[in-house]
């Protein structure tokens, strides 16, 4: 008997700590105690009552004192080895069929009041812990146990034990404020539990939308959630930038692995600020190279100058990086205006990507550049000639295109 006790102390130590912070895999399990605690507590209740009624009721409060034993020694067999389903069930079976033969001992509905209402526990306690299809047997033994007291009424009551007006009125309280109680207090913990999940749900949500946002842009991404798995479009007219830190690989030898990493983030942070304030889509970082695009997915027409804007800009944050970190940061841009086709390669880790002759010659733009300079191909300056001020740079040769002329960004002709 002190090993029930003691099993059944850890067991409601137990329960309160997972009711006030429970997990999916305790959920159930907090159910079940708070059903076996409030019952367990009725059950003493009407031992003591039935009892100060005299000798004649012995047998009438052996049920309950029944429900007890059963419950802790099931108890205990549960923390002895681990069996909760095992528990589980001798839980419901004796919620179910307890009330009911409470009822007929006392003698039929109206002597006891109806106290096999409390009988309702079992199929609402299956529904919370084992499901809906598993609940439903306990649903219908219960309709069942109801249906059998309805038709032996009149046996149990021409042999009911005389039981005084105001236990009766008592017990008809109790029936009905104690099942609505311990109702109520479970739905109202599992619709908290459910709120919880949904809160943490929403919060997932948010977060899993932020990190596909941070790998797609955000049309691109909605075409995804909307299930059009095959994105691929064709661009007239897009600007393409691409910047690379010149001789970072020879300083990145003398640094650390973290403060390798932590001056790239400062620098590509940067670089992402101010994508963000021009409205340019970033394509992709390539080791200590940063690409970008105006003009896809989201068309626009002021694309090459939404670029020019960024990468005079992006000289003076690479500037501020330099002075901060105490180190000589140089790069080069090469930008490019033209047709590509855009679109999602890959079905496990997505890219959003681009290809044509336009990406091409906007990274030889970059590759054949002069250091800290904006190098622009023929077909950006021409959009830009009207707004911004160029230097010609006469022969250069790009791989696969020849000897080329090409510009140098200088400024903004409205800054001057």
């Amino acid at each position: 008997m002190s090993e029930t006790l003691a099993a059944s102390s850890i067991f409601t130590r137990d329960f309160w700590s997972k009711f006030s912070n429970p997990t999916s895999a305790t959920l159930s399990k907090s159910i079940l105690t708070f059903l076996v605690i409030a019952e367990s507590l009725v059950c003493i209740f009407w031992i003591f009552t039935l009892s100060g009624l005299g000798e004649g009721y012995a047998f009438i409060a052996a049920v309950p004192y029944f429900y007890l034993v059963v419950s802790y020694f099931s108890l205990f067999l549960f923390y002895r080895f681990k069996r909760f389903e095992y528990f589980t069930f001798t839980q419901l079976v004796m919620l179910l069929v307890m009330p009911f033969f409470m009822q007929w001992a006392i003698g039929g509905f109206a002597a006891s009041s109806g106290v096999a209402i409390w009988a309702i526990l079992c199929p609402v306690g299956a529904l919370m812990i084992l499901g809906t299809r598993q609940s439903t047997p306990w649903f219908l033994l219960f309709l069942g146990l109801a249906f059998v007291s309805w038709k032996l009424n009149p046996y149990f009551a021409g042999n009911a034990m005389p039981i005084p007006t105001s236990v009766k009125d008592t017990f008809f309280l109790m029936n009905i404020t104690g099942t609505a109680s311990i109702l109520y207090g479970v739905l109202r913990y599992f619709q908290a539990q459910k709120e919880r999940v949904m809160h943490s749900l929403e919060l997932e949500q948010a977060r899993s939308e932020k990190l596909l946002l941070n790998i797609l842009p955000a049309p691109i991404a909605k075409r995804l959630k909307d299930n059009d798995m095959r994105i691929a479009d064709h661009y007239d007219s897009v600007t393409v930038m691409f910047a690379d830190l010149i001789n970072f690989t020879q300083m990145s030898e003398k640094m650390t692995p973290n403060q390798l990493i932590e001056l790239l983030s400062q620098v590509f942070v940067k670089f992402d600020e101010l994508a963000e304030k021009y409205q340019v889509e970033k394509i992709k970082t390539i080791g200590d190279s940063y690409m970008v695009i105006s003009g896809a997915p989201i068309v626009c027409d002021d694309h090459a100058e939404r670029i020019a804007n960024m990468a005079l800009e992006m000289h003076a944050v690479l500037k501020e990086v330099s002075q901060a970190n105490g180190v000589n940061l140089n790069m080069r841009i090469g930008i490019n205006t033209g047709p590509v086709v855009a679109g999602v390669i890959g079905s496990a880790k997505f890219s959003y990507d681009l290809w044509g002759d336009t990406v091409n010659m906007a990274s030889r733009m970059e590759s054949t550049g002069l250091l800290g300079e904006i190098q622009v191909s023929e077909e950006t300056q021409r959009l830009l000639n009207k707004n911004y001020e160029f230097t010609a740079r006469k022969g250069v040769e790009v791989k696969g295109k020849g000897i080329l002329d090409t510009f140098i960004l200088r400024h903004q002709r409205n800054n001057l």
